[in-house]
């Protein structure tokens, strides 16, 4: 007993100089974690775990682009007149400022919203409101005179922003005229113009198949937005405009691309001052809701663009607490102990199905930890965009 490690899982938020454009990224991080670990008395381990936020990614990358570059490819994929914007969520980071850029690339925007909430749980009214109004979401399509006389205004509960005023506001102050609807059947689009953006994030594959199968003249989704540069603005050839977040007035920062070289180049150079080979990985949004605001954390289309092998896969983890209260409920002390442990040496390579592992979660790896550095980072003024995290993948045998 006395061998037994007393800590677990630890992550630490590091510290690191202000990245910009054209920085030695790799060297910054792999620095920094080496430079915390002697300040504060910690080594670093074989599977430790190097996160980098995608956000420094990006800016070391100097992957921008103008809303004005938006706005010409959207009028060169979508032809520049009546286009429908379909799903966007309701964010002035994440989507206001493409808004735009789109409405400056159209001669008329039908904005359509779905409700009562957005893809990531953004409410623009409430279950409630719906059931006391006898609107069916799955069938009904409201113009906005409806959605008015039915359920007023409703500004978001943590910015007070009423975002169909300002989305509709947007839209104009860039040109185009502006027509918001509501509903929920991607076809309903179909009604007023057919050539459409989908502006989804993870169910964008299903809503693009719908709309071309209904006869859609043009279907693109955000991800087909800024896939390529234009006039040298920066892009993301797999993801486009989804990940994309406010950069000034009239730029965004879009998510990083070619993140994998960035990963195994920290690996590297970690392996070869300490002799410890630690995973590495890029994270965005975390895999998380809020219980009190109903809101999904993930906006970006994936939590991990780029990580190293050792991160491929998900948990393998028996229930301490079943075989506590079930295989071994009749022994305590060392006994107990013992027996747990030697089952935790015996277990399966794949535990799945198997009633000792219900209740883990057998989420990706990947998902899991980048959650954890999300709401280790945090978005605000922690000024810890790389995260350390230790002894993720011990388990009670471990000394």
């Amino acid at each position: 007993m006395s061998n037994q490690r007393r800590v677990g899982t630890v992550s630490r938020g590091i510290r690191c100089p202000i990245i910009r454009q054209g920085d030695d990224l790799a060297a910054i991080v792999a620095d920094s974690v080496l430079a915390a670990a002697r300040e504060e008395g910690f080594s670093l381990r074989d599977r430790d775990v190097i996160s980098v936020t995608e956000s420094v990614v990006a800016r070391s990358q100097g992957n921008y682009a103008s809303i004005d570059a938006i706005a010409k490819d959207v009028r060169t994929r979508l032809g520049g007149g009546t286009i429908g914007v379909i799903f966007p969520i309701l964010s002035r980071n994440r989507f206001a400022i493409c808004l735009r850029g789109i409405a400056r690339g159209a001669s008329k925007v039908v904005l359509m919203l779905s409700y009562p909430s957005d893809e990531v749980g953004n409410e623009l009214v409430s279950i409630d409101q719906l059931d006391r109004a006898g609107v069916n979401p799955y069938s009904d399509v409201l113009s906005l005179e409806r959605y008015r006389e039915l359920f007023g205004v409703n500004p978001h509960p943590f910015t007070g922003v009423d975002y169909v005023d300002y989305y509709m506001s947007l839209i104009r102050e860039n040109g185009a005229e502006a027509q918001i609807v509501f509903a929920n059947q991607p076809r309903t689009i179909l009604q007023y113009t057919d050539c459409v953006l989908t502006c989804d994030i993870h169910t964008r594959a299903r809503t693009k198949r719908i709309l071309r199968e209904a006869g859609a003249k043009v279907v693109c989704g955000l991800d087909d937005i800024l896939s390529a540069s234009v006039d040298g603005s920066g892009f993301n050839e797999k993801y486009g405009l989804l990940g994309s977040n406010k950069a000034t007035e009239d730029s965004v920062k879009l998510f990083p691309r070619a993140c994998q070289p960035l990963v195994l180049d920290i690996q590297r150079r970690i392996l070869e001052a300490t002799g410890k080979h630690v995973e590495v990985m890029v994270y965005g949004d975390g895999a998380f809701k809020d219980p009190q605001g109903k809101i999904w954390e993930l906006a970006d289309p994936v939590v991990s663009p780029a990580f190293t092998d050792g991160l491929i896969g998900v948990p393998n983890e028996l229930k301490l607490k079943y075989l506590a209260d079930n295989d071994f409920k009749d022994l305590s002390g060392e006994a107990l102990r013992e027996a747990i442990s030697a089952s935790i040496r015996a277990k399966q390579a794949d535990l799945k199905g198997k009633m000792a592992s219900e209740g883990t979660t057998p989420r990706q790896l990947t998902d899991l930890i980048g959650s954890l550095c999300d709401l280790t980072s945090g978005s605000g003024d922690k000024g810890t965009p790389v995260v350390l995290i230790q002894g993720y993948f011990d388990n009670y045998t471990h000394e």
